[in-house]
């Protein structure tokens, strides 16, 4: 992911500087698209695995979030 997001880093440097052609372009979104999913599937899977509890110790994570446990 770090060489992904150097090459988002080096286009948006580029872009700034002296423009994009349009295959530039079209990499850059496709680039910007690929981080963001892998950034969602990351918070995704760390929600999956969160439990919640209350001061007393009872179990209190939120039926969406349960559901995400029973998905894997």
């Amino acid at each position: 992911m770090l060489d992904l997001l150097q090459r988002i880093n080096k286009l948006a440097k580029k872009q700034r500087e002296e423009g994009l052609t349009n295959a530039e372009k079209v990499e850059q979104q496709v680039l910007r698209e690929d981080y963001l999913h892998a950034i969602r599937g990351q918070v995704l899977n760390t929600f999956s695995k969160m439990k919640v509890l209350d001061p007393i110790g009872n179990d209190v994570t939120p039926e969406k979030v349960r559901n995400l446990n029973t998905k894997e």
